[in-house]
């Protein structure tokens, strides 16, 4: 057997389309040629819109398509203890801080922004006080956990020009081959609340790290995502993966499948009388 180990991730807040039947499909047969591994992992740490009968169904649809995975199945809900520890690690580091700013406020930061820096939240000018933080903590404020991008650049030092990572598939913008991270694209993103321990970016840098992952293969919507997570697994000493992002499927009008745009579901294509084959048939190639 080839060092092969892939995975499909899907966050169980809905049912699965024929967009995550595409990806599930692209992973486990790319595992299959490879004489590889294909693993399932259940991505629920929003424990408010994840739901216990989701995650029946999905798996339910994924057995339905005739794929098969290892046992046991990680749960991020079950491994919040985890990314904490990863968390901790970072905040030695000296790369993170704690944004009081409402998501209101931060896009108003935003639109402040000098011409070309604009999309994305760029941090403070100027950290906040200890005395500041201390009483904004101390009247139980919210607030999220950032991951400081200034800050990163010093710890890493030369180290930062070279945060490089390969793409076998194709880039939102046809990207392919080596490519040098660019984790300023995403700015200083979150990565933890203070009611939810971890972020999507930081649970799922961990979680492939931690299984072994060699493979990522997801859609072209979660490409922007490789340049921030390249820097995480820097700054916590963690393999790069080979990264394939794959084309995404779009309804008549041009848009690409969503759960909250409520895609047809498979649940509704195996009430139809569509096979699995009939449906991989029309996914094809993957």
């Amino acid at each position: 057997m080839s060092d092969f180990i892939t995975r499909f991730a899907p966050s169980p807040s809905g049912l699965l389309h024929k967009g995550h039947a595409y990806s599930a499909l692209c992973a486990f047969a790319a595992a299959q040629n490879a004489g590889g591994r294909f693993l399932l992992r259940i991505e629920d740490i929003d424990t408010t819109r994840c739901r216990a009968e989701f995650e029946h169904t999905i798996m339910e649809d994924l057995r339905w398509l005739g794929l098969s995975w290892e046992a046991p199945v990680r749960r991020q809900s079950d491994h919040f203890d985890d990314y904490a520890n990863a968390l901790k690690k970072l905040e030695k580091r000296g790369v993170l801080y704690r944004c009081f700013l409402t998501r209101r406020e931060v896009l108003s930061e935003i639109a402040r922004a000098p011409h070309g820096v604009g999309e994305v939240y760029q941090g403070p000018a100027a950290p906040m006080s200890p005395d500041e933080e201390a009483e904004r903590l101390a009247r139980g404020e919210a607030y999220a956990w950032r991951l400081s991008l200034r800050a990163a650049r010093d710890v890493l030092g030369p180290r930062w020009a070279d945060l490089r990572f390969i793409e076998e598939g194709l880039g939102a913008n046809g990207e392919q081959g080596e490519i040098r991270a660019q984790p300023e694209r995403l700015g200083d993103v979150v990565l933890a609340r203070k009611d939810i321990g971890t972020s999507y970016h930081l649970a799922v840098t961990h979680d492939d790290a931690l299984q072994g992952i060699t493979h990522i293969i997801r859609g072209q919507d979660l490409f922007e995502s490789t340049h921030i997570h390249v820097l995480i697994q820097a700054l916590l000493d963690l393999p790069t993966p080979i990264y394939r992002h794959h084309r995404l499927l779009l309804d008549e009008t041009g848009k690409r499948l969503a759960k909250r745009d409520f895609a047809a579901t498979l649940q509704d294509i195996r009430a139809s009388g569509q096979s699995a084959l009939a449906l991989q048939e029309s996914l094809r190639p993957f």
